[in-house]
């Protein structure tokens, strides 16, 4: 396969190309894309230097499948471009909630890739990745009623600016030095941010409608989901509080049964001192990571639970590379 990243340089682009090595995917000729800016510069793969063309001048019949990694205004813009030439696995927003654009997470809807019309894939949001591979078993095996999740959202979720203005605020904050907010609402050092993305009409975020439109499309339309995003100090990984009303009965042994054998996820979940993960732990890894699974003391037909997944991996990167895997292999 001919291979192209488009946003090559930014965060995922970059996480793309590590996981395109890590995971030997089928690889004749690979293309790195970006803006003018960065055209010219130089990226290892695989131990050679290969050099960076300029989005708006690439030819993009030269690849079999694009991955498009800068930016929803970018997609909007080159995406159906390239799909003329090239099948166009998009990390952005853009095509997430177009009808005939499938929404992918492959352990869960990988069937849905041959729904595709405009020669588009598109990545869901990373707060839903990791959401989505969780509740596809359960809801398999004791169908949810309703989900109620709340999240704590990593830095990188915004892109490489916002990390370091976390780096630079918590230096300014623990050098006792005024802090003006770059990226954010709110100062993010040392602090908590129940705001990502614009607000809506009702009072719910975009990153928040997000959750509920996506994990419908994706999973079951009948689901009812409500969230609250929140930014937290942290540079890699979302976590996720979740609260899962089923309709059928169900174990705490066999939910964690489930989970521990299902493709993508790893219960982590001793109770006791630090017996579960943090997003610390789980940068780097590629599974979500599930722990304080326990009952809901309101509701029997409910359950709590806690995940982290690195979301530039589990999030992006790595699920748009499985969406090609399962890609090629659906052929």
């Amino acid at each position: 396969m001919n291979i192209a990243i488009v946003g090559a340089t930014g965060n995922v682009g970059r996480k793309i190309l590590e996981v395109l090595e890590k995971r030997n995917f089928p690889i004749d000729d690979i293309y790195f894309v970006a803006s003018s800016k960065s055209a010219g510069s130089k990226l290892k793969f695989k131990g050679k230097d290969i050099e960076v063309e300029n989005l708006e001048t690439f030819d993009f019949s030269k690849a079999n499948i694009t991955f498009f990694s800068a930016g929803g205004k970018i997609s909007q813009q080159y995406a159906p471009i390239a799909a003329q030439q090239s099948v166009v696995i998009d990390n952005s927003s853009f095509f997430r909630m177009d009808p005939d654009v499938p929404l992918i997470v492959p352990q869960v809807n990988s069937n849905h890739i041959k729904k595709m019309k405009k020669n588009v894939i598109a990545n869901p949001n990373c707060s839903t990745a990791q959401l989505v591979i969780i509740l596809k078993p359960l809801h398999d095996l004791f169908k949810i009623k309703r989900v109620i999740i709340s999240t704590y959202q990593s830095t990188s979720g915004a892109g490489k600016a916002p990390m370091d203005e976390l780096l630079e605020q918590t230096k300014l904050s623990l050098e006792n030095k005024k802090i003006v907010s770059k990226n954010f609402t709110k100062q993010i050092a040392f602090n908590a941010i129940p705001h990502i993305d614009t607000f809506g009409d009702e009072g719910y975020t975009k990153e928040e409608l997000k959750m509920v439109n996506e994990t419908k499309k994706i999973l079951d339309k009948n689901i009812e989901l409500t969230a609250t995003c929140v930014r937290i100090p942290v540079f890699i990984s979302h976590a996720e509080s979740i609260n899962i009303e089923f309709e059928k009965e169900f174990t705490l042994e066999k939910i964690s049964e489930v989970l521990n054998t299902s493709d993508g996820c790893k219960v982590i979940d001793d109770r006791k001192d630090g017996g579960y993960i943090t997003p610390v732990e789980a940068t780097g890894k590629n599974e979500t990571f599930i722990s304080r699974i326990r009952k809901d003391n309101s509701n029997k037909k409910a359950i709590n639970l806690w995940c982290v997944s690195d979301n530039l991996l589990r999030g992006a990167a790595l699920n748009a590379v499985e969406i090609a895997e399962a890609y090629i292999k659906n052929k």
